[in-house]
């Protein structure tokens, strides 16, 4: 959200405020009070807007109850950015999944599906040019179906099934919301545009972990993280902000844009942290389960066409790092 006020002109947020550029004296910044699920709190903040930036979707990290705290939202005068993140951080169960379907429901899929396709709604009702919504990498992959000898790519759709089998509703919504909002915007003539980013990691700004650095941080920790049906690779969240400013300032940009620096494999990605941090108790992964993900070099040719430049992982990864010891994290 900082990143996107330094680079568009005005905006009008719905948002935490503990970071910088987040103030209220900020004369370039509006806040409005916004529920996804009632379409009219969604109109005001969207009304004079040409563009609208409609970011994350709620996630539950460790939970034991369908408790959130609701994080970031946010909108624009000229760009309306709108972003919704539910996090539980810690919670008594270390499970990590499955809670009851019914407040998967509630907390999850209901403001996933039905909050996007009210600010869609909204958007078009107010004659806004252009929306930019991030997706995910998980709406993509995994999928059983794709060839295990083709680079994923930006024609793959991740199998919902599959994740309803895993209990990993995060996917199950993301993946709902996208297909939702194509729709939509086929039927009533809206101008789409989509971002899929990887793990996204790098310098926070934030006073607050999202779950994506909490996963690095639990890495660096020594714990095992168990992410063999979904990790696809990383990517800097300065690549992800110039992403989200290029594919709505660039009408030529149509359909699915995949952005990570590289496809990687788990096995990957905790070598390369265990290797850059030996001081670390990092747990290097034992066994490649990941076999029906082919690695590749440059994925995200659709943004690096449109003159997007991504950051070497390492660079990331150190940056990433820096902030948490500057933090006290670790």
């Amino acid at each position: 959200m900082y990143m996107l006020l330094k680079l568009a002109s005005e905006c009008s947020a719905v948002l935490d405020t503990g970071y910088p550029g987040g103030d209220v004296t900020n004369t370039r910044l509006r806040l409005f009070q916004m529920d996804l699920l009632d379409p009219a709190s969604i109109q005001p903040p969207i009304d004079g807007a040409l563009g609208v930036f409609h970011l994350v979707s709620p996630m539950i990290l460790e939970a034991d109850d369908t408790e959130a705290i609701f994080s970031a939202q946010s909108t624009s005068h000229v760009v309306l950015i709108h972003c919704t993140s539910n996090f539980i951080l810690h919670a008594e169960s270390t499970n990590l999944l499955p809670a009851c379907f019914c407040c998967c429901q509630k907390d999850l899929l209901d403001p996933a599906v039905k909050g996007t396709l009210s600010v869609l709604r909204a958007a078009k009702e107010s004659g806004v040019s252009r929306v930019v919504l991030m997706s995910s990498q998980v709406a993509i992959a995994p999928n059983p179906n794709w060839p295990a000898d083709k680079v994923i790519d930006e024609d793959s759709w991740a199998d919902i099934e599959w994740f309803k089998k895993l209990e990993f509703w995060y996917g199950v919504a993301k993946t709902r919301a996208e297909k939702a909002s194509w729709e939509f915007a086929a039927e009533e003539g809206l101008q789409l545009v989509v971002i899929n980013p990887g793990m996204v990691i790098g310098s926070m700004l934030t006073p607050f972990l999202n779950v994506s650095l909490h996963l690095l941080l639990q890495i660096l920790q020594g714990e095992r993280v168990d992410l063999d049906d979904f990790f696809i690779g990383c990517v800097d969240v300065r690549d992800v902000v110039h992403s989200l400013i290029t594919l709505y300032e660039n009408p030529s940009a149509q359909g699915r844009h995949l952005c990570i620096e590289s496809i990687t494999r788990l096995i990957d990605f905790t070598d390369k942290v265990a290797d850059m941090y030996p001081e670390s108790p990092v747990q290097r992964v034992q066994e490649d389960k990941q076999e029906w993900l082919m690695r590749a070099k440059d994925p995200a040719k659709k943004l690096i066409d449109l003159g997007v430049p991504f950051t070497p992982i390492d660079k990331t990864i150190k940056d990433t790092v820096d902030c948490f010891r500057s933090k006290a994290l670790i």
